[in-house]
C-alpha cells in the first residue's frame, strides 16, 4: 500500500499511510483509500486524512518505503494511518 509524505508550511511532515490517492475538495486536500483494484476516488473510497490546501508545500507518494525521519528539517514527523 502506498503512503504519502506531506510537507506543510510550518516545515512539519505528515505521513499518511494507507492512502492510495488524493484530491482537492474545496479548500482542503483529502487523502483516500480506494477499494481493491480500483484506482478511482468515488463513493466507495474512505477518507484517511485532510489538510488545508494553502498550508501544503509538497506532497510525495512513497510506495512501500519508510520515510527517512532523519532527513526532515525538523523532528516533527506525524504518521496518520487508516483504520
Amino acid at each position: 500500500m502506498a503512503m504519502f509524505e506531506v510537507r506543510l508550511k510550518d516545515r512539519s511532515v505528515e505521513v499518511v499511510e494507507g492512502a492510495d490517492a488524493y484530491q482537492q475538495e474545496g479548500q482542503m486536500t483529502t487523502f483516500f483509500q480506494t477499494r481493491g483494484a480500483r484506482q478511482v476516488v468515488d463513493c466507495w473510497s474512505t477518507r484517511v486524512a485532510s489538510f488545508r490546501t494553502s498550508e501544503i508545500l509538497v506532497v510525495r507518494r512513497r510506495a512501500g518505503v519508510e520515510v527517512d525521519e532523519a532527513a526532515a528539517p525538523t523532528p516533527e514527523v506525524t504518521r496518520l494511518r487508516s483504520a
